[in-house]
């Protein structure tokens, strides 16, 4: 036991060292590389907040980037000069996270008797409607300013520490993307420990259990419409906290950063991870993150040097692959790359 939880803690402070040298090495080949793992991260918090309403509930959402939307627009509108208004972002995120909860709870209760591919279509016309609201609440009154979008987001300001500009400490210079992952890595590791304790408290096994069988929960006593309401706002606050995050990082959001690509790709990464499995999740949004990227940079080249000019466009390559790779994977993972114990159970029959 002791040599097991020796390796168990090497591990862990492997993980820590790695995570927090990441940005110089990334740095090395570019502040494009910072700037795409702060992304990456983004979709981390993203797909662990989603992960709660399909994960753990069983709810498929196919309009979760509503509540990105609410949470960016959030900030966007409470720290810009759009309305003058330029609050710090510890009283911003936790009214864009009670926010999009709160649209959550509205998406939630109509559809608590839907299920399936019902859900799944109301979800998606949710996530729609959201993102045309946006895109016409300019008149009569220019709330967002439609498709225009809004500029001069603040960045993050915290103890007099602009995150939007480089600074020195120790004698080590942190740019503003730098600042950034380390900020977002520390709000993952919240999120992680909320979505840990939630899976295996009393919440988290009424979630399971109305996964497997909603009858069957109801009749245990358990109060399905209370439970699958708090996982639709649970989940929809974790969305808000990321979007409020996108915005301070772009200084700028318009509706076309939330259209339905993004609920899709959210969603994939869930299922590529494993759905229900913390560390499956996070690992399905970093390769789907990450890869495409690469993609970006290795593609053109590569045709360049085999054919002497580009015969395919980058971006559909990538589409290709990413369809390919989900094909595959649900032919011979379907469970996802890091199952979680019940869900594998499920697929393969065993007890």
């Amino acid at each position: 036991m002791k040599a097991s939880g020796r390796k168990v803690w090497i591990g862990v402070a492997l993980v820590a060292v790695t995570l927090l040298l990441l940005p110089f090495a990334l740095s090395l080949a570019g502040t494009a590389w910072v700037r795409i793992a702060n992304l990456a991260l983004l979709y981390v918090l993203l797909a662990l907040g989603l992960n709660i309403v399909v994960g753990f509930a069983g709810l498929l959402d196919l309009g979760y980037i509503a509540f990105y939307a609410v949470g960016a627009y959030a900030y966007a509108l409470l720290a810009s000069p759009h309305f003058g208004l330029h609050l710090p972002i510890w009283v911003i995120l936790p009214i864009g996270a009670a926010t999009a909860a709160l649209f959550g709870v509205l998406l939630g209760a109509p559809t608590l008797k839907l299920r399936g591919d019902y859900l799944a279509i109301v979800t998606l016309g949710f996530g729609e409607i959201v993102r045309v609201f946006l895109n016409n609440l300019s008149q009569p009154v220019n709330i967002t300013r439609g498709p225009q979008g809004i500029a001069g987001i603040d960045p993050v300001r915290i103890g007099g520490v602009d995150f939007s500009r480089s600074d020195s400490l120790l004698g080590v210079v942190l740019s503003g993307p730098m600042k950034y992952y380390y900020l977002l890595l520390a709000l993952l590791l919240a999120i992680v420990l909320v979505n840990v304790r939630l899976q295996n408290s009393r919440i988290g096994r009424a979630w399971e259990a109305i996964r497997e069988d909603e009858v069957a929960a109801r009749s245990m006593g358990i109060d399905t419409t209370a439970i699958k309401l708090l996982a639709f706002a649970l989940g929809a606050s974790f969305g808000g906290v990321a979007g409020g995050m996108f915005a301070a990082i772009q200084g700028f959001i318009s509706p076309e950063s939330f259209v339905l690509v993004e609920s899709v790709m959210v969603v994939s990464m869930v299922v590529l991870g494993g759905m229900g499995n913390i560390a499956g999740v996070i690992l399905g949004a970093v390769l789907l993150a990450f890869v495409p990227e690469l993609l970006r940079w290795t593609v053109e080249p590569a045709q360049r040097a085999l054919f002497g000019r580009m015969l395919v466009e980058p971006e559909v390559i990538r589409m290709l692959i990413f369809g390919l790779a989900l094909v595959l994977v649900m032919l011979f993972r379907p469970a996802g790359l890091l199952p979680s114990a019940v869900r594998k159970r499920e697929l393969t029959g065993h007890d």
